[in-house]
């Protein structure tokens, strides 16, 4: 007789996401038939910015979140210098690269360590507490002396991540969100002892990448190869570029670019539209382009399931992320799935890496770090940069000098989306469709498929079978 199954605490995922899974046996294998991925919780930035000096916001915004505000701090640079005519200092621009960059080697050391890989860990015996306990286990876990190496390097990661914030602390004066993103450029200077201790700490961090993250990731790689053949979503890639290495942002370390029904194709962020078809907004609220977009809640909407809206290209689902921004910029394109997020993850973390030890180089001692502007009292901004976890855009207009419009769209907003007007589910909902899960009372394929996304929420799984009433069980405790 089918049953309803409720999934037991979820954690190691950052927020509030709640994803419900459909699974019916009738053919045989249990398989994922719907899935839906809802946010729970409604932030208002938006709404907390208007009226407010434009200014404000690359402070305000770093509160989104705690795990990438260097991300929304770059973002409302770049919108505000966008509306203000300014391009930052040479000085600026790679100091600005380096604290991003740090954030990035800090939240994917993050991401593979402890957030993805006790996913295929059994930790039995190992890491027998709280918060390891309880846990899923499942035949194909690593046990033994694998289990026990990938566990201290679990523990090694954790040190490696300090010396990234360490790292990026040098120019934003702290971490894990910075006090010296400006207008311009970056209030901070540049000093012989501030370049000698970044090389210090980034030489530590690149030979952690050589020697320990990317042969993990390589050996669980070849422990896991149908994971290669799993969750692979909408097939569409989209990336706004990141790390300018000009004072115009026309040459980037990672492009900007998409990648659409097979073909690769430029980005027009006016082609973007935010749908609230499935969202706790107003109807008013959807279908619009970020720059003319409003955010009014409606908690009683009929039919709605997340607090998070529907962003499309051209009225498409597309995937953001390492894996988007490594197909983009042609450095990786073996295929779209969970074991393909986590390998295009490490090497894009040894290419930023290695990258911030040149751009160390380009760093002028007591040179200019910040170029002054005046400040319009009407204006319109746009800001597109990635966070660790994909594509992130500022949009913003001024009225008599404040605030009176500014509009979001994060990563997981692309990833985590709920179905939008046209009945199209979102990225990680089309990746959990179809997948096989081999015991319903320990679910873990869906488990690696929502990790791999790295979705900045804490989530919750509900599995029912059809024809049975959905259980609504919200956990989700962060790691």
């Amino acid at each position: 007789m089918p049953t309803t199954v409720k999934l037991g605490p979820l954690t190691r995922v950052e927020g509030h996401l709640e994803i419900e899974v459909s699974v019916d046996t009738s053919a045989g294998a249990p398989q994922v038939v719907d899935a839906r991925s809802a946010g729970t919780m409604f932030r208002g930035f938006e709404t907390i910015l208007k009226g407010r000096d434009p200014r404000d916001a690359i402070h305000y915004t770093q509160r989104i979140c705690g795990v990438c505000p260097i991300s929304h701090g770059m973002a409302s640079s770049m919108t505000l210098e966008s509306a203000f005519r300014v391009q930052p200092t040479d000085n600026g621009r790679v100091m600005r690269n380096l604290v991003l960059g740090a954030n990035y080697l800090q939240s994917h050391i993050l991401h593979f360590y402890h957030l993805a890989l006790p996913d295929y860990i059994n930790t039995a015996g190992l890491l027998d507490m709280s918060p390891w306990t309880p846990r899923h286990v499942t035949p194909d876990m690593l046990t033994g002396a694998q289990a026990s190496q990938l566990v201290n390097h679990y523990v090694q990661a954790l040190a490696m991540r300090r010396k990234a914030h360490q790292l990026g602390a040098k120019f934003a004066g702290r971490m894990p969100s910075t006090a010296t993103f400006t207008v311009g450029g970056c209030t901070d200077t540049v000093s012989r002892e501030k370049v000698d201790g970044s090389r210090a700490l980034l030489a530590e961090l690149r030979q952690f990448i050589d020697s320990v993250y990317i042969p993990d990731v390589e050996t669980l790689a070849s422990l896991f190869p149908g994971y290669y053949r799993i969750g692979k979503g909408p097939g569409n890639m989209l990336a706004f570029g990141v790390f300018d290495l000009n004072a115009t942002g026309s040459s980037k370390l990672l492009r900007r670019g998409r990648y659409t029904d097979n073909l690769d194709k430029p980005v027009d962020h006016s082609q973007i539209r935010e749908y609230v078809a499935s969202s706790w907004y107003t109807p008013a609220s959807g279908n619009l382009a970020p720059l003319s977009g409003t955010t009014t809640p409606d908690a009683s909407k009929a039919g709605a399931y997340s607090w998070i809206k529907a962003p499309r290209y051209e009225g498409k689902v597309h995937e953001v992320g390492p894996l988007a921004r490594m197909w983009i910029n042609g450095d990786y394109r073996r295929g779209v799935s969970v074991m393909d997020r986590l390998v295009a993850r490490a090497m894009e973390t040894k290419k930023v890496a290695d990258a911030m030890n040149g751009w160390l180089n380009q760093l002028v001692i007591g040179g200019a770090t910040v170029k002054a502007g005046s400040r319009p009292e009407n204006v319109t901004g746009v800001g597109l940069t990635e966070a660790p976890r994909g594509a992130l855009g500022h949009w913003m207009q001024t009225s008599s000098g404040k605030v009176s419009r500014y509009q979001i769209v994060t990563p997981t907003a692309w990833n985590a989306s709920p179905r939008d007007d046209f009945g199209q589910a979102g990225a990680i909902e089309q990746a959990l469709t179809g997948i096989v899960v081999e015991d319903i009372g320990q679910p873990i394929e869906v488990m690696r498929v929502v990790h791999s996304f790295d979705p900045c929420l804490s989530c919750a799984v509900h599995v029912v079978r059809p024809g049975e009433r959905a259980a609504r069980y919200v956990v989700g405790i962060p790691a």
